[in-house]
């Protein structure tokens, strides 16, 4: 009953993917949303899955993928990673991620990049990466790598599909769109390389605070709304030799 009412609602607002050729003439930076413990790996955390899950490993299998094609060209990578201060809770859920444990930490498949020379880590506090960015003087860490690096296009993978991933990439295409983060033009989200998590309606009407939270039907929605905002969401990525000179 479940999938069939999930399978309605998808036909009611369909999502055209599409395979994205991303040109080595231009600069494409790799951004890497919470892949973490606390997120990913099975009885890390109080928001950390309790069984293995098929979507979520697949999300770290191509993030990784990724992730070493950009540190072999040598491309530039930021990592978000959810980083929380113990007296200072993340309404409406409960503790995660404190700041020094090991839930805000990269997954063990991810973290040999904290050792790589092209690679930024920026710890957060919020679900958004583009405000979990601003420093204290008013700058933005996000703003400065885009236009460090002179970025063209960003192709965005991690967790949670309709959380983090989703509030980071409306809030990247308004700054883009009122002329924030020059050179930026287009924002590619990898369906295959985002994940959400799973809470079935009966858990949910078990549980106090808890909202029900169907993982297809929801990953299905955070990438439709970002495509709403703008984003290309992608099912393939491959990349088009630079041209010779």
């Amino acid at each position: 009953m479940v999938s069939q009412t999930i399978d309605l609602l998808k036909n009611e607002i369909p999502l055209d993917q599409e395979p994205v050729d991303l040109s080595e003439d231009v600069v494409t930076g790799l951004v890497l949303v919470d892949i973490i413990n606390g997120f990913c790996t099975v009885g890390a955390g109080n928001l950390a899955p309790r069984e293995p899950d098929r979507q979520i490993s697949e999300m770290i299998s191509e993030s990784a993928r990724l992730a070493r094609h950009f540190c072999e060209k040598k491309w530039p990578v930021l990592a978000f990673i959810d980083s929380h201060q113990p007296e200072k809770l993340e309404d409406p859920y409960p503790l995660h991620c404190i700041e020094g444990t090991d839930e805000s930490n990269l997954v063990p498949a991810l973290s040999w990049l904290e050792k790589e020379p092209n690679v930024t880590i920026r710890r957060k506090d919020c679900y958004d990466g583009f405000l979990g960015s601003i420093q204290p003087d008013g700058s933005n860490a996000f703003v400065d790598w885009v236009k460090k690096n002179q970025i063209r296009t960003l192709l965005v993978v991690g967790i949670c599909t309709d959380i983090c991933v989703l509030d980071f990439v409306c809030s990247t295409i308004s700054a883009r769109n009122r002329g924030f983060l020059t050179p930026l033009v287009d924002v590619v989200i990898y369906s295959r390389a985002c994940a959400t998590f799973n809470v079935p309606l009966q858990v949910a009407r078990n549980t106090k605070g808890a909202l029900a939270h169907p993982q297809e039907l929801m990953h299905h929605i955070g990438l439709y709304m970002a495509k709403e905002r703008g984003a290309k969401i992608a099912n393939q990525v491959s990349w088009v030799g630079a041209k010779e000179l």
